[in-house]
C-alpha cells in the first residue's frame, strides 16, 4: 500500500484571506492528500514546525493581498536550516502588489526555491496532479 501523501497547507505572513484556504484544503482532501491545514496569518516556521512535526512531504503557500514575495524570502534556506531540504514546496495566489507578467512572478519564485508557481488561473486539477508527481519524485 502507498504510503499517504501528508501535505501542509496555510496562508502566509499577515493574509487574513480565509475562504480559498478552506476551499484548497476540501479539494487537496478530495485528491487523497492529508491536508495539515494550519489557516491564515501562518509564519515560515509555524509550517515549518507543522511539517517536522506531522512528517510532511509538501508545504503548499498561499499567499492573496499581493505581498507573498515579501513573505517567501529565505524560506526555501529556512527549510533547509531546519532540516526540510528535500521538501516539495509550491505558492500560489495574488503574489506580488500591482501588474507583473506571471512568467516574471514565476521565475522569482522559482529562483527562491519554490518547486511550483500556482496562479489563480490556473487549473487546480492539473495543480494536484504536480503535487502528487513532485512528492513522488523526490520519494525516489
Amino acid at each position: 500500500m502507498e504510503r499517504e501523501m501528508v501535505i501542509v497547507l496555510g496562508v502566509i505572513g499577515a493574509d487574513c484571506h480565509a475562504v480559498g484556504n478552506k476551499i484548497l484544503e476540501r479539494f487537496f482532501g478530495d485528491r487523497g492528500f492529508k491536508v495539515v491545514n494550519l489557516g491564515v496569518m501562518v509564519s515560515q516556521d509555524e509550517y515549518i514546525d507543522a511539517a517536522i512535526e506531522t512528517g510532511a512531504e509538501a508545504i503548499v503557500v498561499q499567499s492573496l493581498y499581493g505581498h507573498g514575495e515579501i513573505d517567501c524570502q529565505g524560506f526555501r534556506e529556512r527549510c533547509t536550516e531546519r532540516g526540510l531540504e528535500g521538501i516539495v514546496m509550491h505558492v500560489g495566489g495574488n503574489l506580488v502588489v500591482g501588474k507583473a507578467e506571471p512568467e516574471e512572478v514565476r521565475k522569482k519564485f522559482l529562483a527562491m526555491g519554490f518547486d511550483r508557481v500556482v496562479f489563480p488561473h490556473d487549473d487546480l486539477r492539473e495543480e494536484a496532479e504536480a503535487l502528487k508527481n513532485d512528492i513522488l519524485t523526490r520519494r525516489k
